[in-house]
């Protein structure tokens, strides 16, 4: 993302706006758009500063209200996938997606790797595992 210009061509073209020169006039006189010099202008008008807004910032976490129940329901029943957490949270009245239950998760450092209380079954097409060439009969 681009940063935003500095207060001080910020400052200097509201100066001259508001000294009486068209918005016009000082855009090409400092080479940025009309739309810029008007906005920071307005800025200037409302707040009484044309600094730029805060880029970003930090996301609320909408499950911390959640975050014992949801815990306690991991410790019961480990191999429960996202999906089904987010299916129960929605019984529960809780609006959830798979991302948001994932994020949580992580900034609780729990994973879902496969290991023994989560093991899958493997997909219906594969077939038996191919043995070694010492288990196939008639092999020289």
């Amino acid at each position: 993302m681009a940063r935003p210009y500095s207060l001080d061509l910020r400052e200097r073209a509201v100066r001259r706006v508001a000294a009486g020169e068209s918005c016009r006039k000082v855009a090409s006189l400092f080479e940025i758009s009309v739309a810029s010099v008007v906005k920071w202008s307005q800025r200037k008008r409302q707040t009484g500063s044309a600094a730029a807004k805060p880029i970003g910032g930090s996301r609320r976490r909408t499950l911390v209200a959640e975050r014992e129940w949801l815990l306690k329901r991991i410790a019961e029943k480990p191999d429960l996938t996202l999906r089904a957490i987010v299916a129960e949270l929605t019984e529960r009245g809780v609006v959830a997606s798979y991302g948001t239950v994932w994020n949580f998760f992580a900034a609780e450092n729990i994973s879902f790797k496969k290991n023994p209380a989560r093991r899958r079954a493997g997909p219906a097409r594969r077939g038996a595992k191919a043995r070694t060439v010492e288990e196939v009969p008639g092999s020289a």
